[in-house]
């Protein structure tokens, strides 16, 4: 994510929770550019503001019922359930005591573990946590080989089980990759398995957004840019990397740029760029637009498969889907 500087000012309003209302014509809307989203997003598919008033949504999750969020510049973990009832679940969520005013230090990405705790990534801390049925936050990984992490970012259990991060600069608030607390000489895509850490992908630039193909066969990840670019790789055995190429380069201009993406059961990407969430075949054939009124940092699936949610700045939103999301791997 790169999240509140981006923020036009009239959008930081107090915090102020809605029940869920229905998108006006002007307002959040779904876009048709092939007619092969028909099958993705039926016709008429409104979508619904759930909540609002906050920092900056982040790192959604499905869990328990509920969607888990983080408000990044709030510097808290949240959750809403279906009818738009908010709960605080841990204040100073990014972990850095007395968090300076105006930086974006807080928690982002989220995953679920299998023993039915949640991986949370704190950007302030600069390490990815484990967050126990009783909230309790127990550091995971925080270094490579002795240095410490940049900022973890998006995070993912691959489907034989190893986690993947992204771990950009964007928390490091002096000046990112010129701040004097990076230890890193790389903004790197990590894999951890059995134990062991490894920087898989060293040589973007502002790493963000991370998702498998429903085999696991390739991987997505998103360089922020801008403009913003998705890569597809091939996993090989171990995790190898092979065969980068664009999935798609989002177009200069608009607010926003490549940040979150989650996959669909069809293998269809859907991910943030400028303007709202871009509907991408595994071809890279954008076959339609989830626009909205505000900046769009992440979308997960809930439920069934079938409920798209999407943090976008001070708000959440939420619209059904035909197809089934691919939900994460230790998901309940």
């Amino acid at each position: 994510m790169r999240t509140a500087p981006l923020l036009a000012a009239a959008l930081l309003a107090p915090l102020a929770l809605h029940a869920p209302v229905a998108a006006q014509e002007t307002g959040p809307r779904v876009e048709r550019l092939d007619p092969a989203l028909d099958s993705l997003i039926a016709p008429g598919t409104t979508v619904e503001r759930v909540a609002t008033g906050f920092g900056f949504t982040e790192g959604p999750l499905w869990h328990d019922g509920r969607l888990w969020f983080s408000d990044v510049s709030g510097d808290k973990l949240r959750a809403v359930d279906p009818s738009g009832r908010v709960e605080e679940l841990i204040a100073n969520a990014g972990g850095l005591p007395n968090p300076p005013a105006g930086k974006s230090i807080g928690p982002n990405g989220m995953a679920p573990d299998r023993d039915g705790s949640v991986l949370m990534a704190q950007m302030g801390a600069r390490r990815i946590v484990r967050v126990g049925a009783d909230r309790r936050v127990t550091p995971v990984i925080a270094d490579y080989r002795g240095k410490r992490l940049n900022s973890p970012n998006d995070l993912v259990f691959a489907p034989d089980g190893a986690l993947w991060f992204t771990d950009p600069p964007f928390g490091l608030y002096n000046g990112m990759d010129s701040d004097p607390a990076k230890q890193l000489p790389y903004n790197a895509v990590f894999r951890y398995a059995g134990g062991t850490l490894t920087p898989a992908i060293t040589d973007l630039k502002l790493p963000n957004g991370i998702g498998f193909s429903p085999d696991g066969r390739t991987l997505y990840v998103t360089d922020y840019g801008p403009p913003g670019v998705i890569y597809a790789y091939d996993v090989g055995r171990g995790g190898a990397l092979s065969g980068r190429r664009v999935l798609i380069s989002f177009p200069a201009g608009g607010a926003g740029g490549a940040d979150g993406l989650k996959v669909d059961r069809r293998g269809n990407v859907w991910a943030t760029g400028p303007g709202g969430i871009r509907v991408i075949s595994p071809a890279g054939t954008v076959l339609g637009q989830i626009v909205l009124p505000e900046v769009a940092a992440n979308l997960a699936f809930a439920g069934d498969g079938h409920t798209l949610y999407i943090t976008a700045s001070t708000s959440v939103y939420r619209l059904r889907t035909v197809v089934a999301g691919v939900r994460p791997r230790y998901a309940r």
